[in-house]
């Protein structure tokens, strides 16, 4: 990592935007050509795709998976059964270490379900309902990630979601037994073997095999993003997920070791994972970046890391720390861990991030703290927020008004009608007023 000062910074990493992704690497390009026949965009394929699996539901999905990932599909959805034999099988560490989380997790997001309420002097109300089907992605290539189920699943089930469906990437062997595990201690109804633009295809529109969602979640890589953008309106979405990024910020007080593991946590992710270090402490700065460079190797993911840190990672030294908290404000990471004497103090003048770490790392909030680890990314922390049950939720407000507020409030509501031209309205008020005047 290369110690940079604050104007490199605002210059290098503020602006930035979920969807901003590099030129796509040779054999993705080249793949894509080959599929399409000719050289192609991202976005154009993403949209080739949707539309042809909307024609042909099934069997485009099929013909998606072995040419684009290699995989064929025999079966699209996975028995269920196999979702309870992947849990018992599940080595029994792990099994217990994936029910503490769930746990977690369940407690946490249980205390944040929103209530109905209607006020009968006032004569408005709400009504808190869950929708009816979301489809989650759940990512795979690189790695497996049940701790994705877990953290979207049980937060739909809470609120009360009627069916959970989820789509994850197929290996050659199938779907990862880890993540039916997870679906199954989720509570998950359906499985489905597919991944990519084509997944979101079939969530979005439905098919003979896939049931259409209201709904859906869960992060992906570029193309599921785009499919996830071109489908919105057609079904929700909780947010497009660029790669994912902490800021950790220290005083002169933090552990130099702590703070490089804290950094290397995070770029071991992905080789587009962003890891930024602010510091005012020069010491630290430099002890940061040897501390690095010792951890680093002897990580198993070293390469991933590596080159994370070095496309996107940088130690910004500042003057103080009321210039990282401006720096934090205006990137609006999706983590942001604060190793420093007052945490808390900083942390009060925190307006956009995704989830702030005052004590327990970001490994802790990736698997058992128990909010989801699903964050908004890309600066989008400055009008969205994490994953949780309000994601499930739509409200339908309630108006029953009795005649002593409609006889007087009539002659403000007929005053704006006819101020916005529409007399119509103007006139159902007044008949409504007389209807009541005869009940």
């Amino acid at each position: 990592m290369r110690i940079i000062g604050l104007e490199e910074a605002q210059r290098r990493f503020l602006g930035r935007n979920p969807l901003d992704m590099p030129p796509l690497p040779p054999n993705v390009a080249q793949r894509l050509e080959e599929v399409f026949g000719r050289g192609i965009s991202p976005l154009e394929a993403v949209r080739l795709i949707l539309a042809e699996v909307r024609e042909r539901g099934d069997e485009a999905i099929a013909g998606f998976s072995q040419k684009l990932d290699g995989v064929e599909v025999p079966l699209l959805e996975v028995p269920p059964d196999q979702m309870r034999a992947a849990l018992d099988g599940t080595p029994p560490a792990l099994a217990t270490a994936m029910r503490l989380a769930a746990d977690r997790i369940q407690a946490f997001h249980e205390r944040g379900h929103p209530e109905d309420f209607f006020d009968p002097h006032e004569g408005v109300g709400r009504r808190v309902m869950p929708v009816d089907r979301v489809g989650i992605y759940v990512p795979g290539g690189r790695a497996a990630y049940p701790s994705t189920v877990l953290m979207t699943a049980i937060p739909a089930r809470i609120a009360g979601v009627g069916e959970v469906v989820v789509s994850t990437p197929p290996q050659a062997g199938g779907v990862v037994p880890l993540v039916l595990a997870a679906c199954a201690l989720a509570g998950v109804d359906r499985v489905f073997a597919m991944g990519g633009a084509q997944a979101i295809a079939a969530l979005a529109y439905g098919t003979a095999s896939v049931p259409a969602v209201d709904k859906v979640c869960g992060p992906g890589n570029l193309f599921v993003m785009l499919a996830k953008r071109e489908v919105f309106g057609q079904v929700d979405i909780d947010g497009l997920y660029g790669p994912t990024e902490t800021v950790v910020v220290a005083d002169g007080t933090a552990d130099t070791a702590l703070c490089a593991a804290e950094i290397l946590a995070q770029a071991e992710h992905d080789p587009m994972a962003s890891a930024l270090f602010l510091t005012p402490s020069s010491a630290m700065a430099e002890g940061v970046v040897q501390k690095v460079e010792a951890q680093l190797e002897g990580l198993e993911r070293r390469d991933i890391a590596r080159q994370s840190l070095e496309g996107r990672g940088a130690v910004i030294k500042l003057d103080d720390l009321s210039q990282a908290l401006e720096f934090v404000n205006a990137y609006a990471p999706e983590h942001l861990t604060l190793l420093m004497a007052d945490a808390e103090g900083f942390a009060t003048g925190v307006r956009h991030a995704g989830c702030i770490f005052l004590r327990g790392g970001e490994a802790f909030g990736d698997y058992v703290a128990g909010p989801s680890h699903v964050l908004p990314t890309g600066g989008s922390a400055r009008f969205s927020s994490p994953l949780g049950v309000e994601s499930f939720l739509k409200v339908t407000s309630v108006v029953a008004l009795d005649s002593n507020i409609m006889e007087t409030t009539a002659a403000a509501a007929e005053e704006l009608a006819r101020a916005e031209g529409f007399t119509a309205h103007a006139a159902a008020i007044q008949k409504m007023l007389r209807s009541k005047g005869r009940s």
